[in-house]
């Protein structure tokens, strides 16, 4: 079936021109109509009506849905999306979804019943559900976005990080003070290698992974890696810090993939009587708002994360105000911090 899109294409005009000729031609220059128009027969489009009413019957409201609204660098990005959001007029619905694909998808079908304009949802995965309801979108981009590091699927957009090349920064500052023996702790907590053929378990991490085993192997260091497992939570930062400092030969360092793992790692560092980071330096990635005020404040890959939700709001806007369909994935600045927690490695 042709779609809007196919029409702009062949009438050589913008796809929110094809939409005024459609609905309101008389503010179109005649030569412009005729052009649309003869596209419009040449390849049989018509109009979806579904699409068309959810243009024009704005509810000025928006979803945003978090799989933990606990976890910091979520709330952060969903200050981002409400501020964004508020500015521009709308008002946001929030949805905890505690990891349950039903209940995203129960929000999501908000959109199908034109009770909001659009959805963003934080995460790693897009639920059958959603993907249901973006594919019954024709004419125009489904108003879905994503933010923190989806796999781009049916064509979402996603706001994130450059993942990989944040994993690399991270251990480039280790190994340029000198570190040889470093402990990497994912958020993979099945343990399968995200690297194989096969649905990776976590988007996000399989990307910092990648990142770090590529610097490693830069710096002729991959032997001397030691890669664990957790769930992003600081109780696996905490066993996990405990099976690498259990090794004959420890690590003298600890990259995290997240900061709250790297508090779990700098508690068992602490009950171990080791000093960090005299003894180990501990790195992580988002700069949640109370790494600074650790004892030692926590070296760490800063997020954009509240830009990130800001974003997102508008991606979404100018898909719902003007058809835009953006990059597969929008691409936001780290920057590494450091602070006290790492420094050259010292003695045991």
């Amino acid at each position: 079936m042709p779609t809007i899109f196919d029409v702009a294409k062949r009438a050589g005009v913008s796809i929110a021109t094809v939409s005024r000729v459609l609905t309101q031609p008389e503010v179109v220059a005649p030569a412009t109509r005729r052009k649309v128009m003869a596209a419009v027969e040449r390849l049989g489009y018509a109009p979806n009506a579904s699409a068309k009413n959810l243009r024009v019957r704005s509810t000025r409201r928006l979803i945003a849905t978090v799989p933990d609204i606990s976890r910091p660098v979520y709330s952060l990005i969903l200050v981002g999306i409400e501020d964004a959001a508020n500015r521009l007029g709308y008002s946001v619905l929030l949805g905890d979804t505690h990891h349950d694909p039903g209940k995203e998808e129960r929000y999501a079908s908000m959109l199908k019943e034109r009770q909001a304009d659009g959805f963003i949802f934080i995460g790693f995965k897009l639920s059958d559900g959603v993907a249901a309801i973006v594919r019954g979108y024709r004419d125009q981009p489904a108003p879905v976005v994503n933010v923190m590091g989806f796999k781009p699927q049916l064509g979402i957009p996603s706001v994130q990080i450059d993942n990989a090349a944040a994993a690399s920064d991270a251990m480039g500052h280790l190994y340029r003070m000198g570190h040889r023996r470093i402990g990497v702790v994912t958020g993979l907590a099945s343990g399968r290698d995200p690297l194989l053929p096969g649905p990776s378990p976590g988007y996000v991490s399989s990307e910092r992974l990648r990142g770090a085993l590529a610097r490693a192997k830069k710096e002729r260091a991959a032997r001397d890696l030691r890669v664990v497992h957790g769930d992003y939570s600081v109780e696996s930062g905490v066993v996990c810090a405990d099976r690498l400092l259990s090794e004959p030969e420890p690590p003298t360092a600890i990259f995290c993939f997240n900061d709250e793992m790297a508090m779990g790692v700098l508690h068992t560092a602490r009950r171990r009587k080791l000093r960090v980071p005299d003894n180990l330096s501990v790195i992580g990635i988002d700069d949640i708002h109370h790494a600074r005020f650790w004892d030692p404040p926590l070296t760490t890959v800063s997020m954009p994360m509240r830009e990130m939700g800001e974003h997102a709001v508008r991606v979404v806007l100018g898909m719902l105000q003007n058809g835009d369909r953006p990059a597969e994935r929008v691409i936001l600045p780290h920057t590494l911090i450091v602070r006290a927690s790492t420094a050259p490695p010292g003695r045991w």
